[in-house]
């Protein structure tokens, strides 16, 4: 039996009669916790999916933080990534705001302490998560919009709590991690002494190998996704706009729990070539092509992150969108073949599946990429594009892998989008997604 499989969970006698959610949460529609809806909850046990343990996720994840933490002798890691800030408290609280406000930060000591700045009068919001010591009520945010001219001193007054944190729990250690953070932060650290290393190369090592609680999250996410994906096949039919399509995904997204999407690069007809361009007002025709990329953040933050070309209308696809679709696959599904323990990142570029030459310049970005809560470490790239000494790394149990491909020509009127979501397993890899290829360009 595969380590990532967990049959049952068992229910905390300690918690008396209180009622419990599949996944460990009270019960009780009007607690602070997000989480999945009833919908989703009924639909994941019909599929016979098994939901996280959260108690045991978050802790498996702090866990995996501290060790990278000994591992590189840092006394701390302060974060301000909200995608990291959820890795190590499962906190959440305004993500996509965030992202351009950097209003909360999370320390984390090398034994485990773990303080929380949260924006202002927002402690509530994570009163329920033990594994916090501490929740700071705001502090964090020194940038320009909140601080103004203030924001050296905002920062300096920032960096002494950093100070008498690293004063209590590293001693002489004065070695802190830091992900991402503002000019003025970043001088007032340096200022009191600490000497700053790369915070998001630790927290992205931590991310890279999921626990089983995780696996079973991105199962009931991508799950989720692919029943919107479902809704969406439904509705596609010619004269549908392709910001109409695309909003189906986000509905049903939201309607189960689920939190955002990353990008919304939905297209169709000549707009699927070249790739990259977001869903627009165009009115898909019969006879078009109509590639995707879900980039889906649903249930439990977790990333469902597949893609799929459909052809659409009753006629029969031409030879050519045909033969796309079949190069696309065949990448896909031959660099999928190579994954397994063992294997260094530099291989799976040295091995990969070679496009034809007409394809070549308009290649994606990457042949696959880790992910997790978002797209994560590490990117594999094409030989075009290698950088030595990037990722001297090696495939790893655990680890969850987006197998990518493009295939479309400089001039041509139509391209082809595929991914695929796969868990490296002790003894090889396993697809975690399961949403069927467009059988009418299969043939």
């Amino acid at each position: 039996m595969s380590p990532f499989s967990i049959l049952s969970h068992k229910i905390d006698p300690s918690r008396g009669s209180t009622a419990l959610k599949p996944d460990g949460t009270i019960d009780d529609s009007d607690r602070v916790e997000i989480g999945p809806t009833d919908v989703a909850f009924a639909e994941w046990a019909a599929l016979g999916l098994i939901t996280p343990n959260l108690e045991r996720m978050r802790k498996t994840r702090l866990d995996r933080i501290v060790q990278q933490l000994r591992l590189r002798d840092y006394a701390g890691v302060l974060c301000f990534d909200p995608l990291n800030i959820r890795y190590a408290t499962d906190s959440s609280n305004m993500h996509i705001w965030i992202m351009h406000n950097p209003s909360r930060a999370v320390f984390v000591s090398a034994d485990g302490y773990v303080v929380l700045w949260d924006f202002d009068r927002c402690n509530h919001l994570s009163a329920h998560l033990p594994l916090i010591n501490e929740i700071r009520d705001g502090g964090a945010g020194f940038y320009y919009f909140v601080a103004g001219d203030e924001e050296e001193a905002i920062a300096k007054q920032f960096a002494g709590q950093l100070d008498e944190l690293l004063r209590r729990f590293g001693g002489k250690n004065r070695r802190l991690a830091v992900d991402k953070i503002e000019v003025p932060g970043l001088r007032a650290l340096d200022a009191v002494g600490i000497e700053v290393c790369n915070g998001m190369q630790l927290m992205e090592h931590a991310r890279a190998i999921k626990g089983v609680d995780e696996i079973n999250a991105m199962r009931c996410s991508i799950a989720t996704c692919e029943i919107a994906v479902a809704k969406m096949r439904e509705r596609l039919q010619p004269g549908i706009a392709e910001t109409e399509l695309w909003s189906v995904l986000h509905a049903e997204n939201i309607a189960r729990g689920g939190e955002w999407i990353e990008t919304r690069i939905l297209n169709s007809g000549p707009r699927t070539n070249p790739w990259m361009q977001e869903a627009g007002p165009r009115r898909v025709l019969s006879g078009d092509l109509v590639a995707f990329d879900t980039d889906m953040v649903g249930p439990y933050g977790m990333c469902a992150d597949f893609s799929r070309t459909w052809y659409c209308g009753d006629g029969k696809p031409t030879d050519e969108q045909r033969r796309l679709h079949a190069l696309a696959y065949e990448h896909i599904m031959t660099n999928m073949a190579i994954l397994e323990p063992g294997v260094s990142f530099t291989e799976l570029t040295e091995r990969s599946h070679k496009l034809p030459a007409e394809f070549v310049k308009q290649r994606y970005g990457v042949m696959m990429h880790g992910i997790g809560l978002c797209d994560e470490y590490p990117a594999i790239l094409y030989p075009e594009d290698f950088i030595p000494g990037a990722f001297d790394y090696f495939l790893k149990p655990g680890m969850v892998f987006c197998v990518e491909a493009y295939v479309g020509a400089v001039g041509g009127r139509e391209g082809v989008k595929l991914e695929e979501q796969v868990l490296i397993t002790e003894e090889g890899h396993d697809i975690l997604t399961k949403c069927p290829f467009d059988s009418a360009l299969m043939g």
